[in-house]
């Protein structure tokens, strides 16, 4: 059975939030083992990292808050939790394993948060929203995999938390393109903006009231 997507429209749902400065920006989770089809990899995760590369380029210029994820599990996996559970091998991912680090493309610049989680959301257990309170951060704009789950995790939370989430298109990527359409499709009726990259960036530009 397919839905109806007149049914969200007819009964309220997917109204417009407009992007509000000040800015931030989360990468989740864009580790060379999500870049990896043989490991967690695939579908359009390679072109979202790619896509992503301009994203942080401008998010840098703009002097935005910059926060960057990776799943990192104790060397002893004392910290294994239900996450692990369903999907054990996530626990190679360890401090110094080569699947957690950072994507040569996106390397971490001096002032940038780093985040490691063990969880879906990158606000779960972590001090993710009182940083970016920190900064007054209103508009988290949201890169990284997996759509359907750590991208979806955190936009959920980023909501609770009272940030306006903006998950940027083609800069979020998972190993299934049809989970990746659907959850794009959920979290745009229920929980954020959604926008391409050069859309978002001209969004936040106008915001600012600086012309595109």
């Amino acid at each position: 059975m397919s839905a109806d997507p007149d049914v969200y429209q007819k009964q309220g749902f997917g109204h417009a939030v407009a992007p509000k400065a000040p800015y931030a920006l989360l990468i989740i989770d864009f580790v060379t083992g999500f870049a990896d089809p043989l490991t967690f990899g695939g579908g359009n995760i390679a072109p979202a990292i790619e896509c992503t590369r301009g994203l942080l380029d401008a998010a840098r210029e703009r002097g935005w808050p910059i926060v960057h994820t990776r799943v990192v599990y104790q060397d002893d996996s004392a910290d294994a939790n239900i996450f692990a559970l369903k999907v054990p091998p996530i626990l190679a991912l360890r401090e110094d394993a080569p699947q957690s680090q950072i994507v040569p493309q996106l390397q971490p610049a001096s002032g940038e948060l780093v985040l490691r989680k063990i969880h879906p959301s990158a606000f779960f257990g972590s001090s993710l929203a009182s940083w970016l309170s920190q900064r007054g951060v209103q508009t988290l704009l949201i890169a990284g995999c997996t759509t359907s789950g750590c991208v979806r995790a955190s936009v959920v939370d980023a909501m609770c938390h009272g940030f306006r989430p903006l998950v940027v298109t083609d800069c979020v990527g998972d190993r299934s393109l049809q989970a990746h359409e659907a959850n794009l499709f959920d979290m745009e009726q229920k929980y954020a903006t959604l926008m391409p990259r050069d859309a978002a960036l001209h969004a936040t530009e106008a915001a600012h009231g600086v012309p595109a």
